[in-house]
């Protein structure tokens, strides 16, 4: 039984992970390397919450508890109790891979691995562990907390009963899990990625202002963001490794990044984090 999951990576993705895991009542320990991003990320989750009781959609003392569950913690001895570690940092293989070799000899026989990876095959992560047979892929959407859907990526060698309580630690946070096969993009990044590269490569070729291109979408086909305000949201550096990732483990060329994208990241424009991307902050 999950009690205590472990996040280790407080990027956006898991300071969203660690919020709902929080929220939902389990013990999170979260873990990054340096101080600063334990303050920042701890922060950013309070603000979130506030922000739910501000709504109405949270009452104060759920705010007070769910903060009281979270451990934050440089030390990645401290999950060495967790039932669930996720690692949700940077999609580089190399850098998963050895976290995840330390994590796989950190954490306890029974716990679950499992990897937040957008891009990367879980097959290739798991040559990084033991543990195969515990090992999967719960891939989250930004933002977390809105977003209801986690594709599920099981390896061959995952045990039914893994499978079973991921399934049911996706339901316990309110969001429905999708068994996703462990294909370049899954499910969901298979379609998104190639829509988003075209988004820009449309801007370079001067199909459409960016606000063109966006509102085009929102209103001409129900979307709540345009692409590029998204890729903006995203990380136009998070988007470029990703689609780059994909498009070598594919070989498919709809996942090939537009020139305009790799100027603008080379050029430090990378959406709302640096304060300008396709749209200025």
């Amino acid at each position: 039984m999950i009690e205590e999951v472990g996040v280790v990576g407080l990027g956006l993705m898991g300071t969203g992970i660690a919020h709902s895991c929080a929220l939902a009542g389990y013990r999170v320990v979260a873990a990054a390397r340096r101080e600063e991003a334990l303050g920042r990320a701890v922060s950013e989750i309070r603000t979130s919450l506030a922000r739910q009781v501000e709504k109405g959609r949270l009452a104060p003392a759920g705010m007070e508890k769910a903060l009281k569950m979270i451990k934050a913690t440089t030390r990645l001895g401290d999950l060495k109790g967790s039932a669930l570690v996720i690692e949700t940092i940077t999609e580089d293989l190399g850098a998963k891979k050895e976290l995840l070799e330390l994590l796989d000899s950190i954490c306890k026989p029974t716990a679950i691995l499992a990897t937040n990876t957008s891009s990367i095959p879980i097959a290739r992560l798991a040559e990084a562990v033991t543990r195969r047979d515990r090992f999967i892929g719960l891939h989250f959407f930004s933002p977390v907390a809105a977003m209801d859907l986690v594709e599920v990526v099981p390896l061959g060698a995952t045990d039914k009963r893994v499978l079973e309580e991921a399934d049911a630690f996706v339901a316990s946070l309110g969001k429905i899990a999708l068994r996703a096969p462990d294909r370049p993009g899954f499910i969901v990044n298979r379609l998104l990625v190639p829509y988003l590269m075209d988004a820009v490569g449309m801007l370079e070729e001067g199909v459409g202002s960016a606000e063109d291109i966006d509102k085009g979408m929102c209103l001409g086909c129900g979307h709540p963001m345009g692409p590029l305000a998204l890729l903006d949201y995203v990380g136009l550096d998070t988007a470029l490794t990703v689609a780059k990732n994909l498009h070598r483990e594919s070989g498919d060329r709809r996942f090939e990044p537009p020139r305009l994208l790799e100027e603008m990241v080379a050029g430090g424009r990378l959406g709302r984090k640096s304060g300008e991307g396709f749209y200025r902050y």
